[in-house]
């Protein structure tokens, strides 16, 4: 299996405004995602930004970026357009690993490629992990898949799918929910198609960009993620929850 990594990057986030250069100990947090992501079995790692201050940090750490429009709405445009200054054919598998994830395993990102590689018939791969706590099962930011028998992803919502028609949540006692997990490995075919295509209007109602790529009927190949995958960083406390938990290896 031979397969990319690309970050995606960028300055303007609106909760924590230049996340990726901020530090967790002695490096940057873009710099830990890129040590996280050489750890897999990638062929590459690439950082794809519209920022110069963020392409010279990556470039001064001695990981490779590349620089893409600042008009782009979503990371995957953002990868659809690295794919082409890469020069990468349809088939090539790409690993979209998102710039705040300093604690994403690397297994995972293996398991992920592994997994479109080994589905032919998807345009698309990613993981979940089981939900067990009725908090998070009502949380509208856990983003919840059905999948079939096969394994292919049905639907992606922020409520609570499936609906546990005639009981309580409290009397459910088999974990039958699933928490999407936004790692994906694409074809980057199904990515310049997926760019090419305007957003859906599922898409549009949850603020699900996969919902795009069912909607359109590319199937997405799911399974449960191999280990844990922690949440990443969006805010002042995620940073200190990171930096804390990461504070032996800086």
């Amino acid at each position: 299996m031979t397969y990319h990594i690309v970050i995606p990057a960028r300055m303007a986030s609106e909760r924590l405004p230049g996340k990726a250069l901020l530090k967790i100990g002695r490096r940057t947090l873009i710099e830990w995602v890129c040590r996280r992501a050489e750890a897999s079995r990638a062929r590459s790692v690439t950082v794809a930004t519209d920022s110069d201050e963020i392409a010279r940090a990556v470039k001064g750490f001695g990981a490779r970026a590349v620089m893409t429009s600042e008009h782009h709405t979503s990371g995957s445009d953002r990868i659809a357009e690295c794919a082409d200054i890469m020069g990468w054919s349809d088939d090539t598998l790409i690993v979209n690993l998102q710039g705040d994830e300093p604690l994403m395993p690397p297994a995972c990102l293996d398991q992920v490629a592994g997994l479109a590689a080994d589905d032919t018939r998807a345009a698309v791969a990613s993981l979940y992990w089981p939900i067990e706590e009725e908090q998070e099962l009502r949380d509208p930011n856990a983003v919840k898949v059905v999948t079939a028998r096969d394994g292919a992803a049905l639907y992606f919502s922020r409520s609570i799918i499936p609906h546990p028609r005639g009981g309580t949540l409290g009397e459910l006692t088999v974990p039958s929910w699933k928490r999407h997990i936004g790692l994906y490995a694409f074809r980057a075919g199904a990515l310049r198609a997926f760019s090419a295509t305007p957003p859906t209007p599922l898409e549009s109602m949850e603020k699900l960009e996969q919902l795009r790529f069912l909607e359109t009927g590319r199937r997405i190949a799911m399974a449960e993620a191999c280990e844990m995958i922690p949440a990443g960083v969006d805010t002042p406390e995620d940073l200190e929850r990171v930096s804390a938990l990461m504070s032996e290896e800086s």
